[in-house]
C-alpha cells in the first residue's frame, strides 16, 4: 500500500512514518509533501497513492486548496492539532480525523477503517462488473443482403460463421449463406461467448450448432456441424483445453 504524508513540520512526519511502521510494514511512503505548493505540484504530476494523511494548516495556507487544485481520488486522514476543520474535511475524501497528538491506537483504527472500506467497495465493484459481463448487449440480429433485398437473421438461428479467401459467411440454421463486412475478430467481439465459440482461425461456432465431438490425432478433437460441412473442422491440440472448459460451463 502506498501512501503520502503531507505535512509541513520535518517531527510530526518522522513521527507518523515510525507510527505507520509499526502499525503496518506493508505501508510505503512514497513522499513527504510540506507546502500547499509542493503537494499541488506532485499530486498534479505523480499517480495517486493508495492513502493520503494531509495536516490541515501548512506553511503556505490550508490543505484544502491542494484539493480545490487537485481533483484527488485517493481516500485522506486529516492529522491536525486543530478540531475546528473536521466538517470541512468530511467534505474531502476524509475517512478519518485524527487530532495531534496522534495516538498510535486511533492511527490503527484509522487505517482499519481504510481496509474495511477498500474491502467492501472492491466486492461491491467485482459484483458490479461481473453483473455488466453478464448483461452486457450483445448483438441480437444481423441485416444481411439476399439478392436486392436486405432481410434480418437472430443470432440463436445462426449456425456459424466461417471465413475463406478473405471473405467471412454466415450460415443459418437451414444452411443458407450471406456474405458479410466484418471479420471473424470483429464478430467474436459482438457475440455472446457464452454461446459463440472461436474454433480455429476459419470457424467461429454456435453451440447448437455442435452435434458431435470426435478424437482426432496427434491429440485434437474434430467438430460435426449442423448444417454440415464438407471440410474436417478441427480444434488444434493447444486449444483443447479452452474448448472443453468453454463447453462445460
Amino acid at each position: 500500500m502506498t501512501a503520502i504524508i503531507i505535512e509541513d513540520e520535518k517531527p510530526a512526519v518522522e513521527k507518523l512514518r515510525r507510527a505507520l511502521a509499526k502499525a503496518n510494514p506493508d505501508i510505503q511512503v512514497i513522499a513527504s509533501l510540506n507546502s500547499v505548493a509542493q503537494a499541488t505540484n506532485w499530486l498534479q504530476n505523480n499517480l495517486h497513492p493508495d492513502l493520503i494523511f494531509m495536516d490541515i494548516e501548512l506553511s503556505d495556507g490550508l490543505s484544502f486548496q491542494v484539493l480545490e487544485q487537485s481533483p484527488i481520488q485517493s481516500p485522506i486522514i486529516f492529522t491536525t492539532a486543530f478540531d475546528e476543520y473536521w466538517q470541512e474535511a468530511f467534505e474531502h475524501n476524509s475517512i478519518d480525523y485524527l487530532l495531534k497528538p496522534i495516538k498510535q491506537d486511533k492511527l490503527e483504527l484509522a487505517l482499519q477503517k481504510y481496509q474495511r472500506l477498500k474491502e467492501h467497495f472492491a466486492a461491491n465493484l467485482q459484483n458490479l462488473l461481473d453483473w455488466q459481463k453478464q448483461n452486457t448487449d450483445y448483438k441480437r440480429k444481423f441485416l444481411v443482403k439476399r439478392g436486392s433485398d436486405y432481410v434480418s437473421i437472430r443470432v440463436e438461428d445462426i449456425a456459424y460463421f466461417y471465413a475463406s479467401h478473405k471473405v467471412v459467411c454466415l450460415v443459418n440454421k437451414q444452411g443458407h449463406k450471406f456474405i458479410l463486412d466484418e471479420s471473424l475478430a470483429e464478430l467474436e467481439e459482438q457475440l455472446d461467448p457464452a454461446m459463440f465459440y472461436r474454433i480455429n482461425r476459419k470457424y467461429l461456432v454456435n453451440l447448437n450448432a455442435i452435434q458431435r465431438i470426435r478424437s482426432y490425432p496427434k491429440s485434437k478433437l474434430q467438430l460435426d456441424l449442423i448444417p454440415t460441412v464438407e471440410e474436417e473442422v478441427l480444434i488444434a491440440q493447444e486449444n483443447v483445453s479452452a474448448f472443453k472448459e468453454w463447453m462445460g460451463r
